[in-house]
C-alpha cells in the first residue's frame, strides 16, 4: 500500500532534486525515506516532531503549504542543524496527495521561494478548493 495517494513535482522541483543529488549523493534514497517516513508520520499518523511548519502568510487555503525543516541527508551528516536540506510542499487532504515544490540547500538560499508559491497555487485556488 502506497503512503499517499498521489506524488507529484513541479517542475522547478524536479530541477532542483536533479541538481542537488550531484553534490549530495545519497539524496534519491534519503528522499524517499523522507517521503515513507516523515510525511507518512506527519499527515497518516498525525505524529509531529517539529520537523514540518505550515508556511503562513501566502494567503492560500487549499492546499496547505507547508516546510520540513528537519531532513535527514546522510550526505551533510555532522554539518549542523542549521544547514541542511529543506523541502517545501503542498498536501491535499482529501485527495491525500503531495506535491512537492522546493528543495533546496540552506546552506545556498535562506527561505522559500514565496513568490514561486503564490504564482502557482493563487490562481488555481479557486480548481483546488
Amino acid at each position: 500500500m502506497n503512503t499517499f495517494d498521489e506524488v507529484k513535482e513541479l517542475p522547478e522541483f524536479t530541477k532542483e532534486f536533479n541538481k542537488l543529488k550531484r553534490k549530495q549523493k545519497t539524496l534519491p534514497s534519503d528522499f524517499k525515506t523522507f517521503i515513507e517516513t516523515q510525511l507518512k508520520l506527519f499527515h497518516n499518523d498525525h505524529m509531529d516532531n517539529g520537523g514540518i511548519v505550515k508556511i503562513s502568510g501566502l494567503g492560500i487555503v487549499t492546499p496547505v503549504i507547508y516546510k520540513a525543516r528537519k531532513f535527514a541527508c546522510r550526505s551533510l551528516k555532522g554539518r549542523g542543524s542549521s544547514s541542511g536540506i529543506r523541502v517545501i510542499y503542498a498536501y491535499y487532504k482529501e485527495a491525500n496527495k503531495i506535491e512537492f515544490i522546493q528543495i533546496y540547500f540552506k546552506g545556498d538560499q535562506e527561505n522559500e521561494d514565496r513568490a514561486r508559491i503564490e504564482s502557482y497555487y493563487k490562481h488555481r485556488g479557486k480548481k483546488n478548493g
